[in-house]
């Protein structure tokens, strides 16, 4: 703000008397100066910031305004008005009629005001005939009052037509009230606001003001980087895995081969998961090397023949089938590849592993479906485990998260039994979803593997995304991933929060 509005202002303010009578409006101030109001109110922020020169009280005050629309009306007179004005003595069809200056707002205004009627009997079809000569136009009248400062002068009907019609705006000004402080003075002293080592040097600093240093002003936020929700969830999973004695296992197999995801499962070669519109198959490289012959052979006679109580598949298994390279669909091939490992153990003891990490599934894209998303997976191996330890570590975990109102469900799985579906509420769908699946690992998925036959194995995945989409209140999975993310929403979201 220039100095010299500011020293305009306190000399025309010095004019004033002192008491509760004497000060400016600073709207009255600008018209007086001849500047823009906003520059008196900059020259009212600089002197209030050089101490008690002036005192300023804010006020606001309501006016009434002509909008774009209300100016052209008032040069130009209103649609109706402008339509009548232009329809020939003879008439026109209704729809030249509505292309005549003032168009259809014209046309239906000046027929609601009876000024016009449609003769549907008039040779060569329906025509639109004036019913007056002449007409006031009320309307371009009102708003030249309106212009003269008289808004308040019409009548509340009046006036509320007018800004139906959007001619009309309701604006608040606001402004304030200056009067004199305790330390006015017409001179305007620039402070100091940096202490230079010339000043020390010199002396000079002892002669000049200095403006005072606000200690408990906050400096800007520093430029850094910001977590996506997901990240925030996924810490927080993988702290309460921790916290329950988990350990995570190695998930760094995006491409795995159909063996590990689907055969070592107990998943025959025939079933629909298989297929290519519920899976991502590998072109290139299309094969995997060869899985442990031993094992393999194993799998191979539990699905084709059966064995350990089972009566397996009784359908051919075939190598070239079971080393295809796919996109994982789940992290329980992961899963499949630990226990193997943990079977090949002198000596078996019991493990508790969790894993967070991406799969993909050829899915149809909707408000809780992704072709790519987390799988969040956990599984416990120990002897004696049955489904009431399932049901409880369950619960337990997911009351970590906070996500009490749980539901369970039988399900299918080719490599559980029994199988549990899990679901929670969510508020903002306002239904039931399903966060997971869970279930024991049938003995023909373990036994092939080598693990002694009294352990069982109880396990649970669920997908990150769900979890989060209910923590935060998100309602369409494509808002938290992809292309449609509001980054200012991942900016703003806060830390994730579990209630224990």
């Amino acid at each position: 703000m220039s100095a010299g509005v500011a020293e305009l202002l306190l000399q025309r303010l010095e004019r004033e008397p002192a008491g509760p009578g004497g000060g400016l409006c600073s709207l009255e101030a600008a018209a007086a100066l001849g500047v823009e109001h906003q520059a008196v109110v900059g020259a009212v922020k600089s002197l209030q910031a050089l101490g008690e020169v002036i005192e300023a009280q804010p006020r606001s005050t309501q006016r009434w305004e002509l909008s774009p629309e209300g100016s052209e009306v008032l040069r130009d007179g209103s649609p109706e008005v402008r339509l009548l004005r232009s329809l020939p003595p003879g008439g026109l069809p209704p729809a030249e009629a509505s292309k005549l200056p003032g168009g259809s707002v014209g046309f239906s205004k000046a027929m609601a005001n009876k000024w016009l009627h449609l003769d549907k009997g008039a040779p060569g079809g329906p025509r639109v005939l004036p019913t007056v000569s002449a007409v006031q136009d009320s309307v371009q009248e009102n708003l030249r009052r309106v212009q003269r400062g008289e808004a308040e002068q019409l009548p509340e009907r009046e006036r509320a037509e007018l800004k139906r019609r959007k001619l009309l705006l309701e604006v608040t000004l606001k402004s304030y009230w200056i009067t004199k402080g305790s330390a006015f003075s017409t001179a305007v002293t620039r402070q100091e606001t940096e202490l230079t080592p010339d000043m020390i040097a010199t002396g000079s600093w002892r002669a000049r003001p200095f403006k005072p240093y606000n200690f408990s002003a906050l400096g800007l936020p520093p430029a850094c980087g910001h977590l996506h929700p997901l990240l925030k969830v996924r810490s927080q999973l993988r702290q309460i895995f921790l916290e329950m004695g988990f350990s995570e296992m190695p998930t760094q197999n995006f491409v795995e081969s159909s063996f590990w995801n689907f055969d070592a499962l107990f998943q025959p070669q025939q079933h629909p998961a298989r297929d290519q519109h519920d899976t991502f198959f590998l072109l290139d490289p299309a094969e995997a090397p060869a899985p442990p012959p031993a094992y393999a052979a194993k799998v191979k006679k539990v699905h084709s023949q059966g064995g350990y109580g089972s009566q397996g598949y009784k359908s051919e298994w075939r190598m070239e089938e079971a080393r295809r390279n796919l996109l994982r669909t789940h992290t329980t091939a992961a899963s499949a590849r630990a226990l193997y490992r943990l079977a090949r153990q002198e000596k078996f003891c019991p493990v508790k592993l969790f894993s967070i990490d991406r799969v993909f599934r050829n899915e149809s894209l909707d408000a809780t479906h992704l072709a790519e998303f987390h799988q969040v997976e956990g599984l416990v191996a120990e002897r004696g485990l049955g489904l009431a330890h399932l049901l409880g570590l369950l619960r337990q975990f997911f009351g970590k998260l906070g996500i009490t109102r749980l539901r369970f469900k039988p399900a299918y799985n080719p490599y559980t039994e029994p199988s549990v579906e899990i679901f929670s509420y969510h508020e903002g769908l306002g239904r039931w979803v399903e966060l997971g699946n869970s279930g024991v690992f049938r003995p023909e998925l373990l036994l092939p593997m080598g693990l002694p036959e009294n352990v069982a194995v109880i396990a649970w995945g669920l997908s990150l995304e769900r979890p989060t989409m209910i923590k935060y209140g998100i309602n369409n999975i494509r808002e938290l991933v992809g292309h449609r993310v509001n980054l200012q929403t991942v900016y703003d979201s806060p830390l994730c929060r579990m209630d224990a």
